[in-house]
């Protein structure tokens, strides 16, 4: 698992405070039960403070709107930080 799903996963858990959801680069907000536009906003806001960025609200809506999976956040996040996936 690369560093910065791992760091997603995390983020993901302590939102939705349960330490038992497991990502994968294929997994969608549809694959978690609960995961609606409220939880989304209070993801985005998680994943900005973890890795020190700001998504533009084109990229937020796009996050949510097209069901993106976890890969293309996670490649989102690596562009933005500079970090490898």
């Amino acid at each position: 698992m690369s560093s910065i799903l791992s760091e997603v996963t995390e983020v993901v858990r302590d939102v939705f405070g349960e330490d038992d959801i497991v990502l994968t680069e294929t997994t969608t907000a549809g694959d978690i039960d609960g995961w609606d536009s409220l939880m989304h906003l209070n993801l985005v806001i998680g994943f900005e403070q973890q890795f020190k960025v700001r998504f533009s609200t084109a990229e937020i809506a796009q996050m949510k709107e097209t069901g993106e999976n976890i890969g293309t956040l996670v490649q989102l996040i690596a562009r933005k930080t500079g970090r490898s996936t």
